[in-house]
């Protein structure tokens, strides 16, 4: 499986942008999972999506600005960002999981697939 990630850029505080994760390849996924990283920072879970039902998760500090979904006709997997802070600021990593599972989750050693990252940068 190959992910690409891709709409990231610049934007003021208080701004949008709505990131997208396109799968590509053979083999088996079952969620999609965002995460974020800052230089010297752990990578931190921001949000997934189980392909099956749509259930969905978010990690705390995003949870009422950042909203995911699914287009399963064009295999891809969006990320709607509101309300961005400096604190947003980082590399957005999308990620696929193999295993089937009822519940999607914030870690990231339970993914398996990972794309390139696509940077935002808030800031005025």
């Amino acid at each position: 499986v190959q992910l690409q990630a891709s709409g990231g850029g610049l934007v003021q505080p208080g701004g949008s942008l709505r990131l997208s994760c396109t799968a590509s390849g053979n083999g088996n996924y079952y969620v999609i999972g965002w995460f974020r990283q800052v230089p010297g920072k752990e990578r931190e879970g921001v949000s997934c999506i189980t392909l099956r039902d749509g259930g969905i998760d978010y990690g705390d500090s995003v949870k009422g600005r950042f909203t995911v979904s699914r287009d399963e006709s064009k295999s891809t997997v969006y990320l709607q960002m509101h309300s961005l802070e400096p604190e947003d600021t980082g590399v957005y990593y999308c990620a696929a999981e193999s295993a089937w599972t009822l519940s999607c989750a914030l870690a990231s050693a339970e993914y398996d697939y990972w794309g390139q990252g696509t940077l935002v940068t808030v800031s005025s």
